[in-house]
């Protein structure tokens, strides 16, 4: 898959309605949100984000796509979503991995809500 369709993949689970998002995480999938449960794995993670409202734009911005073997894309990015008034800011990282020809599913999915400011 190259760049451009690894972008649409990526965007397609942000504004995609739930069915297109049940067909694209894998059941095996570990997902990490900044909302409780916080952590979860495989149909919990298909449910949980399936059944949210989905986003109605979605800026990726920054992105880097590895490939560290045959069958493995792993991407991160910047994540800016917007539904009417509401928006969503996050650093995210995916991972997708072919099942067969142009059959791609995410089994790891994490996001990171920005901090306004560091303290450290």
């Amino acid at each position: 898959m190259d760049d451009a369709r690894v972008r649409e993949f990526e965007e397609s689970l942000w504004v995609g309605d739930a069915d297109h998002y049940r067909e694209r995480i894998d059941p095996q999938c570990v997902m990490v949100v900044p909302a409780k449960p916080f952590a979860m794995t495989g149909a919990q993670a298909i449910e949980a984000v399936a059944s949210t409202p989905r986003w109605s734009e979605i800026d990726l911005r920054d992105l880097a796509i590895v490939r560290p073997e045959e069958g493995l894309i792993v991407i991160a990015y910047h994540a800016r979503a917007r539904r009417g008034e509401e928006s969503y800011e996050a650093h995210c990282t995916s991972t997708l991995r072919r099942r067969g020809h142009d059959d791609w599913t995410v089994v790891q999915h994490s996001q990171m809500v920005p901090l306004a400011r560091f303290d450290g």
